[in-house]
């Protein structure tokens, strides 16, 4: 898509009312790099929140890819041009590019954007290079992901369902619906050999001592009418029940905000956080569909170890296996590239939820986000302890991957 500058006025959108989860107010730097990073970091989130695809690991993508051509058009400044300049002018331009090709029903309000970064950028060689090689690499990203099967209709995949046995993965309660994600193991990854690479070994045997614990754990604190969940369990298993690509946004946002590395830094760190979750979620699908465990409230329901038929979780069950938890999976590698490149603690900041209205959470440390997920599962009573620890050892493993060969995904091309 082309863009002449002589477009309407900047239409100014508020991202707290797009997000779910809070985002505050573009931040000015000096320079006003900062400013320009946290504007498009805004404009993606506002434009996922307004117009993402139904599946999580799709939205992830338009992340990825926006925000990877961006840290490798960033990375090299031509001599002679103004280093600012060239790299505001290149993020804006590989951002604003990926944007409008994959989600093109938000192309007005992304132009706004694009006309208000470059009106504050002096015409001149540093914007016009920075601007073709912004462009040119969303271009080049853009290509290289083609039929990459991260489209909803791949994601969700048909999976045929193995007949009824102990252990086996079967549709839950109260909808019955059909495996989702199955198409996640089959999708290209950005930097994972292969899908496989991390597959975790097997969960806990169902006649061993840990499974009879983490049935018992979920059973008491994870069903409805539980009467020893307390209140914090139960508003930990209520705050962390969403999305946790919304979950995250505002907490990677916040380490956005504070990340003292230049315009092509933060541009990086969007990257890498976004490319370790796209892989961690194949992974995650990867091991999921290998093992196919049943969940807790089929294992309760139906199992030998005292079954009750009418148990019922707090929250409903997500239609796929349990082992690992996905939200656990996304939370470890999300602490894992945080605490890389911002270090494992910052300065409080705070945290609400679409799904638990009212409720301010303060953070100190990413690792505390972590936490929360693993014990949140249980207390929804749609997870195993086992399978959320699993995730966050899977998610930390592919993170720990990925920053190990950023260099090769991030040569600019």
């Amino acid at each position: 898509m082309s863009f002449t500058r002589t477009r309407p006025a900047l239409v100014v959108l508020g991202a707290a009312a797009l997000l779910s989860a809070s985002v505050a107010v573009p931040q000015a730097s000096a320079a006003g790099r900062t400013s320009t990073s946290l504007a498009w970091y805004d404009a993606t989130a506002e434009t996922i929140a307004a117009a993402g695809a139904s599946t999580q690991i799709t939205n992830s993508r338009t992340w990825a890819i926006s925000w990877l051509a961006a840290a490798r058009a960033t990375r090299s400044v031509p001599t002679g041009v103004e280093r600012g300049a060239f790299q505001e002018a290149a993020l804006a331009g590989a951002v604003h590019r990926a944007l409008v090709t994959l989600v093109p029903s938000r192309a007005e309000q992304l132009d706004a954007t694009y006309k208000e970064t470059l009106d504050a950028i002096p015409d001149g060689p540093a914007e016009e290079r920075g601007v073709a090689a912004g462009e040119k690499q969303a271009d080049l990203v853009l290509k290289s992901r083609e039929g990459d099967g991260l489209d909803p209709a791949s994601v969700n995949a048909p999976y045929p369902v193995k007949p009824p046995a102990p252990g086996v993965w079967q549709p839950t309660p109260p909808g019955y619906a059909p495996a989702a994600q199955y198409g996640n193991r089959l999708a290209k990854p950005f930097l994972l050999k292969t899908q496989s690479q991390f597959r975790l070994g097997p969960p806990p045997a169902l006649d061993s001592r840990r499974y009879a614990a983490d049935l018992a754990e979920v059973r008491a604190y994870g069903a409805a009418d539980s009467a020893v969940r307390s209140a914090r369990q139960t508003e930990t298993a209520t705050f962390w029940l969403g999305s946790s690509l919304t979950l995250y946004t505002e907490p990677l946002r916040v380490a956005l905000s504070r990340a003292d590395q230049g315009i092509a830094g933060q541009a990086r760190l969007v990257a890498l956080f976004h490319v370790a979750l796209v892989d961690t979620q194949i992974a995650t699908s990867d091991s999921k569909y290998t093992y196919d465990r049943w969940r807790p409230v089929t294992a309760i329901r139906t199992g030998t170890i005292d079954p009750d038929p009418d148990w019922t979780p707090l929250h409903t069950t997500p239609a796929h296996p349990d082992y690992p938890s996905g939200h656990n999976t996304y939370a470890g590698a999300a602490r894992t590239v945080l605490s890389a490149l911002v270090g494992p603690r910052t300065a409080p900041f705070d945290l609400t939820s679409p799904t638990a209205p009212g409720v301010t959470r303060t953070y100190t440390a990413w690792k505390q986000l972590a936490d929360e997920n693993v014990d949140a599962r249980v207390f929804s009573g749609i997870h195993t302890r086992s399978a959320d620890e699993a995730g966050i050892t899977l998610g930390t493993n592919v993170a720990r991957y990925v920053l190990q060969n950023a260099g090769r995904l991030l040569a600019p091309r």
